[in-house]
């Protein structure tokens, strides 16, 4: 259901928003608050932004948007903003500064709307930040912004402080011979960066003399900034974003968007470009009853205990919780025990605190068991254990309990199901070793991608969560690269992004060229940073 607007947009009025450079996550506060109120969005460039949007706001973006001729668009716009609805026209960079937003202010003011310009990060600055090279320097120098696509610039007057270079690929060679044409000597550096802020980012460094042969075998594309001067030396000592562990790095997620929320968030901060692909679907079980009953008896007092082995099984116990219109107060006097931090979590958003998880390093089902007390008729005045599960949910932790004095009522909650098969794309890039890592977070996933996709490459970097899904990659022939030290998703993708930083090390340690995993594979272009 999507939220009411809020009173951040005003009815009637034209946004003029600058979305940045790239990255969805330097859209500003006030940008993000537009986007959600908006009851139309029309946007250009490549920023995300539809996560920020209600469901039912009307987006025009993509090709239909780069085809509005410039008095349709105002026309859209402002016959939108008379209808009293709130509009956002969401630009690249900053408004007034990197597009033509000026231009398309006048017209829609002409167009008998009013407009509000809203500043956002312009790549200007951005770019190079993201690059690692800090624009006026130690010295202070003089910063100048110019444009290649502008043929009045006089690049002989350029003078000889620092140069900020929009649109800078298109002309580059002409632009290099221009300034050393006009005394710039030949071996200035320049730094070109392409795509900035985001994990397609790449950087060539040059000199003004080799500029045009470096750029030979690169795949720079527009948009790029290139920054000319001193200060791109200071480049090898301050480069953060393109050193990070994985960066730019395409890994496999065989778990839908809703479980892989957190490791997917985990990887982005590392460089790595998640790609979510289900490799099992969560289905009802065949027959309720069993639940229903289950759910019945929690209300009622039957269980001391609920031992939740999974997150889908929290969520299976909610879903019924609001079928029946209840909530996590049902849930007073009876303890519950959670088998490790993502299940934990998932309860904490429920409104239940777990009482007993395993330690650190034990998170399973085995875990469970070694913390998990016996029964004592003395001390509890009820028996019964609730374990909600899945329908292959091996017998570890039911037959522990029983051992230890408990009755059980192990209950389907949900059915796991094999997938369907991922996009032909999707089953090309995973055999033919398009994704430098996938991630194993369960003996089933392994089993259910070569079912589906097939294996994958042997250049892929395979990463499992705990030994027993390492055997069941090892029994299809995987070689096993990553093994996380504890059964946590967030702990794999920790392992992944220090295998990764080793790696690239050794790398430039032995004096190879940095590339990644995919870039190994026979025939794979190499890629320059």
């Amino acid at each position: 259901m999507s939220p009411a607007p809020s009173e951040n947009t005003t009815p009637g009025t034209v946004h003029i928003v600058g979305a940045g450079p790239g990255d969805e996550t330097m859209l500003t506060l006030r940008a993000t608050l537009l986007l959600g109120d908006a009851d139309l969005v029309i946007a250009t460039g490549d920023v995300p932004f539809r996560a920020h949007c209600r469901d039912d706001a009307e987006i025009v973006d993509g090709e239909e948007a780069a085809g509005l001729e410039a008095g349709a668009l105002a026309a859209r716009l402002a016959g939108a903003a008379n209808e009293g609805r709130r509009v956002v026209r969401l630009v690249p960079g900053e408004p007034l500064l990197d597009g033509q937003a000026a231009a398309e202010a006048e017209a829609v003011r002409a167009a008998g709307a009013p407009v509000e310009i809203v500043p956002g990060v312009s790549a200007v600055t951005a770019v190079p930040t993201y690059a690692g090279i800090p624009l006026s320097g130690a010295g202070g120098v003089d910063v100048r912004v110019l444009d290649a696509a502008d043929p009045t610039v006089k690049w002989e007057a350029a003078g000889d402080g620092t140069l900020v270079i929009r649109n800078a690929l298109a002309g580059i060679g002409d632009v290099a011979k221009a300034l050393t044409g006009a005394g710039r000597p030949a071996d200035t550096p320049v730094a070109l960066t392409s795509r900035g802020s985001t994990t397609e980012q790449e950087t060539v460094v040059s000199t003004l003399g080799r500029l045009t042969h470096d750029l030979k075998h690169s795949t720079l594309t527009e948009p790029a900034i290139c920054v000319v001067g001193d200060v791109v030396s200071e480049r090898e000592r301050l480069s953060w974003f393109e050193t990070k562990p994985l960066f730019g790095w395409r890994v496999l997620v065989p778990r839908t968007k809703e479980q892989a929320a957190s490791l997917s968030e985990r990887l982005r901060a590392y460089g790595a470009v998640p790609e979510e692909v289900p490799t099992i679907s969560v289905e009802p079980p065949r027959t309720p009853q069993q639940m229903d009953r289950a759910i019945r008896g929690l209300v009622t007092g039957r269980y001391q205990w609920v031992a939740f082995t999974s997150t889908n099984a929290v969520r299976a116990v909610r879903e019924k919780f609001e079928e029946y219109g209840l909530d996590a107060r049902a849930f007073a006097g009876v303890k519950v025990a959670a088998v490790g931090e993502q299940t934990a979590a998932a309860l904490v958003a429920f409104g239940i605190k777990p009482d007993l998880t395993p330690p650190e390093g034990k998170q399973s089902s085995e875990g469970l068991l070694e913390v998990f007390p016996p029964y004592d008729a003395e001390l509890d005045p009820i028996d019964r254990v609730f374990a909600p599960r899945a329908d292959i949910a091996t017998d570890t932790l039911i037959a522990g309990l029983q051992d230890t004095g408990w009755e059980v009522d192990d209950v389907t909650a949900y059915r796991t199901v094999r997938a369907a098969p991922p996009p032909e794309p999707v089953r090309e890039a995973i055999k033919g070793g398009g994704f430098d890592a996938v991630l194993f977070t369960s003996s089933s996933t392994v089993r259910n991608l070569v079912g589906i996709a097939g294996k994958p490459h042997k250049v892929t970097v395979i990463a499992c969560i705990g030994p027993a899904t390492a055997k069941t990659a090892e029994e299809f022939g995987l070689r096993m690269d990553v093994q996380s030290p504890k059964a946590s998703v967030l702990a794999l993708a920790d392992e992944l992004a220090r295998y990764g930083a080793e790696r690239r090390q050794r790398m430039l340690d032995a004096g190879d060229a940095f590339r990644k995993p995919s870039q190994m594979r026979r025939g794979a272009r190499r890629k320059k940073v």
